[in-house]
């Protein structure tokens, strides 16, 4: 089976990118979403703790996917875009 990922879909000049995470609790995604906010201002990331890839979600004008990855897993936690 060849796994495809979610290319970085631009919407009126905005990117969106969906990760995969194992970020778990409620308390871990705060404190991501803190670290990633001071990195990406102005970007709308938020988790999805209910999915079962436990998403991350971010969204805005121009921001490293490989930079969002990075702090993540700097904090312990595994992170990747996407697959279908």
């Amino acid at each position: 089976m060849v796994k495809e990922t979610y290319s970085t879909t631009i919407m009126a000049g905005k990117m969106v990118e969906v990760f995969k995470t194992d970020v778990r609790h409620t308390d871990q995604s705060m404190m991501l979403v803190r670290k990633l906010k001071t990195r990406l201002p102005g970007c709308c990331i938020n988790f999805d703790l209910e999915d079962c890839d436990n998403v991350l979600r971010v969204e805005g004008e121009k921001f490293s996917t490989e930079g969002v990855i990075r702090v993540l897993n700097s904090c312990g936690f595994h992170c990747e875009v996407l697959a279908y």
